[in-house]
């Protein structure tokens, strides 16, 4: 997955601010012959090319309306795909028209005219991987996945045909997609089960590279046989990472841009107000689940860490249950 991030801080329902307890995800496409992001996300980052019409729906109402999703996916300027974060994931959308809005995730596949089979392979990888990611991130399964014109045959959605308008033109349906998101889900288990291994002091072939993030390849500021030489260079470069030739991370240096406290600040309590938060086994998403939630409440925290998945860092929880990111708590 190319994710990367533009809140749409102008839009009327990110001013709203309410949160939700997520409960599902719901896929949306377009509905208009355009597969560029830039018609939907902006300004322009450098990625997403000049949108000439300023039309995107970093504004308070686009084209008049009262809609904004959590993501798009679509082509870059450079023609590659990508998945842009609009939304804080917990953030209530404006995108199911129903009772969805108070559970979903929503996001938009940008539509093209509908018959170029190489695009859509692409957003349809893309799209798979994003639901899993979110699954994993939320304790959700294949099961809680459904498009649009399902949500409205639920009744927690308004009268769209999306995505079924698209998919059978080649050979998918959201059967094949959860099927697709399962697949996805149960390999990833596999290597998280296989993360622990130990990784090499001094690469034989290869390299550990030093990247912000492992997608961002304009950002890596070297390449190291040796493990040692490549976490000096991070610890060099706040809130970057060394991954292996897989794009796994093995170890993150310390953001000291992001809101998280540092070991001499602890302990200290936080409130958390969501009552589904992810407990897990290590600092970051690239560390599995233990299938436990927090619930809403306070709790205490007795170490930080920076790490994957998360930018005001990870919290250590005083019970001994393990790490929940600190994206979701304030320190009281």
């Amino acid at each position: 997955m190319n994710l990367h991030k533009l809140i749409l801080t102008e839009n009327d329902c990110y001013k709203a601010g309410k949160t939700i307890n997520v409960k599902g995800i719901m896929v949306h496409s377009t509905g208009a012959n355009n597969p560029n992001l830039k018609r939907y996300v902006g300004p322009d980052d450098g990625l997403l090319g000049q949108n000439r019409y300023n039309n995107h729906w970093n504004t308070a109402t686009p084209g008049g309306r009262q809609v904004c999703v959590h993501a798009f996916i679509g082509k870059l300027a450079d023609g590659t795909i990508a998945t842009y974060q609009t939304l804080p994931w917990n953030h209530r959308g404006w995108h199911g028209g129903g009772s969805s809005n108070n559970t979903h995730i929503g996001f938009e596949i940008c539509e093209d005219d509908l018959t170029d089979a190489t695009y859509f392979a692409k957003v349809y990888k893309e799209a798979v991987e994003l639901c899993a990611y979110l699954c994993k991130e939320y304790g959700l399964t294949e099961k809680n996945i459904s498009c649009h014109c399902e949500g409205y045959k639920q009744g927690i959605a308004s009268n769209h045909g999306d995505v079924m308008h698209w998919f059978p033109k080649h050979g998918k349906s959201m059967d094949t997609f959860r099927a697709d998101v399962k697949d996805l889900l149960s390999s990833d288990d596999k290597k998280e089960e296989s993360t622990a291994q130990t990784y090499p002091e001094k690469l034989s072939g290869g390299y550990y590279r030093v990247r912000k993030t492992w997608a961002d390849k304009k950002s890596q500021v070297g390449a190291y046989r040796v493990l040692t030489n490549a976490k000096a260079a991070a610890n060099e470069h706040p809130g970057f990472s060394v991954y292996d030739n897989s794009g796994n991370v093995v170890y993150t240096s310390k953001a000291t841009d992001s809101k998280a406290e540092t070991t001499d600040d602890v302990p200290f309590r936080v409130r958390v107000s969501i009552t589904d938060l992810n407990i897990r086994r290590g600092a970051g998403t690239n560390y599995a689940r233990t299938g436990r939630v927090t619930g809403a409440g306070v709790f205490t925290i007795v170490e930080v860490k920076s790490g994957q998945g998360s930018t005001a860092g990870w919290g250590k929880l005083k019970s001994g249950a393990g790490w929940i990111s600190l994206d979701y708590a304030n320190k009281l």
